[in-house]
């Protein structure tokens, strides 16, 4: 109460100041991105140079999800507690120390495996952490377009890491190279982030925002307390990511192999995702906004992304259609489910919600990097690995339709209204 008293007679953020800290905190997710994606263009030159197998590819990808799978969870219960400022800089500080021990490891697979390891410490951590401080600056009609906006700028870094071929094709003469832009990448979130805290300070202390909301205790037993909403969007995240980016860890490699392209070529097919989602997925966000319909949309996203792996595997059609469907998926998905959380989750719960979702999803991740790779190796091709891709796209369908049923009956979240239903 008292801090409501003191919040009135202070002037409100501007939507400068919002929008400000939205960009920090995005260009941390942009170095965040650069980093996990700089191993995917490298994957011919590790194989080439270093003995590596498509096991021990997958490796550097997957490792990086299995400490997420517990510490994601820890993450976000520290984001509730100590607040979305320092937790934020810790996480960042790993990510830059994963990145060097990468980087400087030698051509070691152990080393370079524990730099990945270290990266993903701090890495998905840092994005529970942005995600929730998003869902503190941006309510309402604003929620899903601050969201998109936010993918766009963190995207650019793996659009930026997967054309590095192309400009920076001096630093791929051998492996070492590019490892040492991402460790620049990685230097930025830092920065990035602590220009966000001393604007968050600032603000709760010279404007009307209330302070950082923080969770006084935590009983595990709240992680099974969730709507069932929630747990439908966490089950359509973890098969949604689980069939697009480990395909993106051998796709450059699949591209060249496969279909003859050039490593310039391949990463730019590659990258088509991230243009597609830079572009369309704030678009989709005020669409969102404005129509609500989350779940449908989240339907129609599944529903895209299922032909597409066949259609690379099978036929000689051009491979930008396919990547640009697949770039379709990638765009709308993530614009209307991460909102959603903020939807369903009340706020000071939101960094234990985004980290369990987060959690689940990289045990995904983890397993079908680990699984491709092993995959790919012992039937000495991609076929089998495109149609597992595949059925995941499916079960994503059927993830989604579960949340349109959840969110069209009685016991609804609101998901489903626009801005004019929702002020009604």
């Amino acid at each position: 109460m008292d801090s409501e008293i003191k919040n009135l007679s202070k002037p409100e953020p501007s939507p400068l100041f919002r929008w400000s800290i939205l960009f920090f905190v995005s260009l941390a997710m942009f170095g965040n991105y650069y980093v996990y994606d700089s191993i995917s263009p490298l994957a011919d030159l590790l194989a080439k140079q270093l003995n590596f197998s498509d096991a021990d590819i997958g490796l550097l990808n997957g490792i990086y999800s299995v400490p997420n799978i517990f510490m994601v969870l820890i993450g976000g219960i520290i984001i509730d507690r100590i607040g979305t400022r320092i937790s934020t800089f810790i996480f960042s500080a790993l990510c830059l120390t994963g990145a060097v021990l990468t980087a400087f490891s030698g051509g070691d697979l152990i080393l370079m495996a524990l730099g990945r390891l270290v990266f993903g410490l701090g890495a998905e951590s840092l994005i529970v952490a942005v995600t929730t401080v998003l869902g503190r600056w941006f309510k309402g009609k604003q929620l899903s377009f601050a969201f998109g906006i936010n993918l766009t700028i963190a995207r650019l870094g793996t659009f930026a890491a997967l054309n590095s071929p192309t400009w920076a094709k001096s630093f791929y003469t051998e492996w070492q190279g590019p490892l040492l832009i991402a460790v620049v990448a990685a230097g930025v979130s830092v920065i990035s982030i602590a220009i966000y805290w001393i604007m968050d300070i600032y603000a709760e202390r010279n404007l009307a925002v209330n302070p950082v909301p923080k969770q006084d205790e935590f009983n595990f037993k709240e992680v099974f307390t969730f709507p069932t909403s929630f747990w439908y969007v966490v089950l359509l995240c973890v098969t949604f990511y689980s069939a697009i980016f480990p395909f993106q860890t051998f796709a450059v490699k699949f591209f060249i192999e496969t279909h003859g392209t050039t490593r310039e070529l391949g990463g730019f097919l590659s990258s088509m995702l991230i243009l597609f989602s830079m572009i369309l997925t704030p678009l989709f966000g005020l669409l969102t906004d404005y129509i609500g319909k989350r779940s449908l949309l989240m339907m129609i996203g599944s529903l895209l992304l299922i032909p597409v792996y066949l259609l690379m595997n099978y036929t000689q059609i051009s491979l930008y259609v396919p990547m640009a469907i697949m770039g379709l998926s990638f765009s709308l998905i993530p614009a209307v489910m991460w909102p959603s959380v903020a939807i369903i989750v009340e706020e000071k719960k939101l960094g234990t919600a985004y980290g369990l979702m987060t959690l689940i999803q990289n045990i995904g991740l983890a397993a079908m990097n680990f699984l491709i790779g092993w995959v790919n190796d012992f039937t000495g091709g991609y076929t089998a690995g495109m149609w597992i891709f595949s059925t995941l796209g499916f079960f994503g369908l059927f993830f989604a339709y579960m949340l349109r049923k959840s969110e069209t009956g009685p016991n609804n979240h609101g998901l489903e209204l626009g801005i004019k239903e929702a002020e009604a």
